[in-house]
């Protein structure tokens, strides 16, 4: 069965694929901060949105120690004082690795599909981004919206796309049948599954963390394995976004369908476990 996700991304997935067979210039994502591209009150919202995190411990609901840590500064002179649920290591790796089984059975279509959604809700948080991006490593705004929104979010996609291009070559099925001469011919069924290495870790730099951060992150994604995101702790708020809107993509749009589409594939039940972690850590 064909993943809803993947359907409702494939035509972007089909054009990237094009993109890379051509080597020419091509993005779903606009790079110009544009009402008409992104909506008349896009800027202020996005602006609203990111200094609705100032002053708060940011919610990444994943296993932490219960401490707080934080101590990012904006060098254009606003306080920032955002505060972070501090990871204990092993209980993220345990979290990771039960989580990995499940997004395993989900299949490559889940993958790429839902890597696909979350790529699509980023790009219309590309202006909070851009402000979180601004704030924390020192970019002009134009700067900052670019390379932390759209163009991150291209990394991101060729990355998912260079993945599918190549999990698409593995066939799920395949019938082998050698002729034995008068005698009946040798017959198999043959089933493949695509095994994911395990779980990726992504280390976030301060200068470019969601154009440096999102690659490796989209790609454990997008071949099934989960990941865990070390931002650097002079920009953790640019990387502590993406896991956390990825798993609400994978709350409200993914858990139903692949609970359904691994029962059809191997009788494993998938939950909403999340695939992709963020450890801030003081320093």
């Amino acid at each position: 069965m064909t993943h809803p996700l993947f359907t409702k991304h494939e035509a972007t997935l089909q054009q990237g694929l094009a993109a890379i067979e051509s080597r020419g210039y091509w993005s779903p994502f606009s790079e110009m901060p544009s009402p008409k591209v992104y909506g008349e009150t896009a800027n202020a919202d996005g602006e609203t949105a990111f200094k609705a995190h100032l002053g708060k411990t940011f919610d990444l609901d994943q296993p932490s120690t219960g401490e707080t840590v934080g101590k990012e500064r904006s060098p254009f002179g606003i306080v920032l004082d955002i505060r972070y649920p501090k990871a204990d290591p092993d209980a993220l790796i345990r979290a990771a690795a039960q989580a990995q089984a499940q997004w395993r059975a989900a299949g490559p279509q889940a993958w790429a599909g839902v890597s696909l959604e979350i790529l699509t809700r980023l790009n219309r948080a590309s202006f909070e981004i851009g402000y979180s991006v601004m704030h924390t490593t020192g970019q002009a705004f134009i700067m900052a919206f670019q390379a932390g929104g759209p163009h991150a979010q291209d990394r991101a996609l060729e990355a998912v796309v260079y993945a599918w291009d190549q999990l698409r070559r593995i066939p799920a099925e395949a019938h082998w049948e050698k002729p034995q001469g008068k005698n009946p011919p040798l017959a198999m069924q043959k089933r493949f599954t695509i095994v994911p290495r395990g779980t990726g870790l992504v280390l976030g730099c301060c200068t470019f963390p969601t154009w440096n951060g999102y690659p490796g992150l989209f790609a454990d994604l997008a071949t099934g394995n989960t990941v865990i995101v070390k931002p650097h702790p002079g920009a953790i708020l640019p990387l502590a976004d993406g896991p956390h809107r990825a798993r609400r993509a994978a709350r409200s749009r993914f858990r139903s369908q692949c609970r359904h589409a691994a029962r059809h594939r191997s009788g494993t039940t998938v939950n909403s476990s999340s695939r992709s972690r963020c450890a801030p850590k003081s320093s």
